[in-house]
């Protein structure tokens, strides 16, 4: 590996995780409004550092990094594909003992943690909406990802799909998925540790996170390389971010290491979204690997 890989990696991890450090040591608390703002600034960290490492030290482009135009249809595809998934973990979280589906969504509001006249008034609204529920959750989460959360997700994004795919697509897609995988998992671990997705289990929800990464990683590159540009990735992370609660919106029980999409239910569906395009793969004419070489 050249060496802007190692530098950017160093600069993103020195600056993410000095961020989170100097949070947690000033008392800030990882919840609420604060958590919010950490959150999105922490997500801001690795395009931040390929900016300043390609601005001041390397001289290149900041279009090197796969900032073109999207392809059609693969960007639409993208866009749709983590709510398909998000839907998927529904049927599967419910094979885990002790976790049973949910349609009037008592699941969240098990889970709602306000007082209790707004914990009245959210069923209250529940109940009004009914069955338009699943449209509306699908069309906030089609807005929020091409909008605002792709924004966001475009900071982490412009690292992951941009600069480490670029710098690494000669080793195919497999053995680049992998390594980006789990550095993208491990970069996480500051926020898991102070209750992010896993906050019933913060220390071994680490490495579930570092897993659940590494299978999500072939998701993103296989649309990255059939649409040619990273904008793809971040719609898609923001779609995925904004669609991420469908999973446990709709069933009761389990915890945060079986149920939703960073549980042991959603890596059953990455894994069998993975063997799917893999499959797409080997019957396409377009291998990833060769579109690879042109990202």
């Amino acid at each position: 590996m050249n060496k802007k890989i190692y530098q950017a990696l160093g600069l993103c991890f020195l600056l993410s995780w000095g961020l989170a450090g100097v949070s947690k040591f000033s008392g800030i608390e990882y919840k609420g409004s604060n958590g919010l703002i950490l959150a999105v600034l922490y997500m801001l960290m690795p395009a931040i550092s390929v900016i300043i490492l390609s601005k001041f030290f390397w001289k290149e482009d900041l279009k090197k990094w796969g900032l073109s135009r999207p392809k059609l249809p693969w960007f639409v595809i993208a866009w749709v594909f983590p709510i398909v998934i998000a839907f998927c973990v529904i049927p599967v979280s419910t094979l885990f003992p002790g976790i049973i589906f949910s349609p009037g969504m008592e699941g969240i509001l098990a889970k709602y943690s306000g007082s209790p006249e707004q914990l009245k008034m959210m069923k209250e609204q529940l109940s009004a909406i009914g069955a338009y529920m699943p449209l509306i959750v699908l069309v906030q989460s089609l807005v929020a990802g091409i909008t605002i959360n792709a924004i966001a997700a475009l900071g982490e994004e412009y690292l992951w799909r941009g600069l480490l795919l670029k710098e690494m697509k000669k080793y195919g897609w497999i053995k680049s998925s992998i390594f980006i995988g789990v550095v993208w998992g491990l970069w996480h671990a500051p926020l898991i540790i102070q209750g992010h997705n896993y906050p019933e289990h913060p220390y071994l929800g680490v490495l579930m996170m570092i897993v659940w990464c590494t299978l999500l990683t072939p998701l993103f590159i296989y649309f990255t390389a059939r649409s040619k540009s990273v904008l793809t990735a971040a719609v898609m992370h923001g779609t995925l971010n904004a669609s991420a609660g469908i999973g446990v919106m709709y069933t009761i029980g389990g915890n945060d290491l079986t149920a939703g999409l960073t549980g042991l239910a959603g890596f059953i569906v990455l894994v069998i979204a993975d063997i799917v395009l893999i499959i797409a793969d080997t019957r396409s004419k377009e291998k990833i690997n060769d579109l690879l070489n042109e990202y």
